[in-house]
């Protein structure tokens, strides 16, 4: 079975890292080679943009510095982690990717959705996900849990209006992409959770 593209989205305490951990574990016990990363970061230089645009501390970046930023550290993570997986045949299970900077950059902060559709072309040509799982959970339950985990970042201190259009930057571009996107209720209890994503595992694996 050759590798895939699988990406996972969602606000802020969607359980993303968990979501991840569940399919990265189930695909290992099937035999697949799995690579788990995140957006931004998954390398050195990366991880260092990532600890840039989340910290509280130094100067924040202006809207088009952050969007400049995260797609420089998304050439370097597919450079040096997500294309050579893919080309060994591996399953990428990747934490975020270039939809939640639609969702972030585009539908939060109000910059051109044609502008970051210029930036995917220029740094990803034709790599898109093969399938995007949305984690999908009302912002005032997913900031509750953010909080409850400890110290907030810089994305995590918006307001609720901020995280309302990031949700509705998300649906949005799930409805137009039916085809790639699965829609995974996150305010399940984790059992429910699960079932759905073994679910999603199956369908990609069963046309491998």
């Amino acid at each position: 079975m050759s590798g895939r593209f699988i990406t996972i989205e969602g606000g802020e305490g969607a359980g993303k890292s968990t979501a991840q951990a569940f399919i990265a574990g189930k695909l290992e016990q099937q035999g697949c080679s799995v690579v788990c990363t995140r957006e931004p970061g998954g390398t050195p230089l990366a991880e260092a943009i990532r600890n840039t645009l989340l910290s509280l501390k130094g100067e924040a970046p202006v809207d088009m510095a952050e969007l400049l930023l995260l797609f420089a550290a998304r050439a370097q993570h597919l450079a040096k982690v997500i294309e050579p997986a893919l080309a060994r045949g591996q399953w990428v299970i990747c934490d975020r990717f270039t939809d939640a900077t639609f969702a972030y950059q585009g539908a939060a902060r109000g910059l051109s959705c044609e502008a970051i559709s210029s930036l995917e072309s220029l740094v990803q040509g034709s790599r898109r996900p093969d399938a995007v799982v949305l984690m999908d959970l009302s912002p005032e339950i997913g900031i509750a849990r953010a909080r409850a985990r400890g110290e907030l970042d810089r994305f995590e201190q918006e307001d609720r209006a901020f995280y309302d259009r990031v949700r509705v930057g998300y649906l949005t571009r799930a409805e137009a992409q039916p085809a790639r996107y699965s829609i995974v209720d996150a305010s399940q209890p984790l059992d429910a959770v699960q079932r759905d994503l073994r679910h999603l595992i199956d369908q990609w694996t069963s046309h491998g």
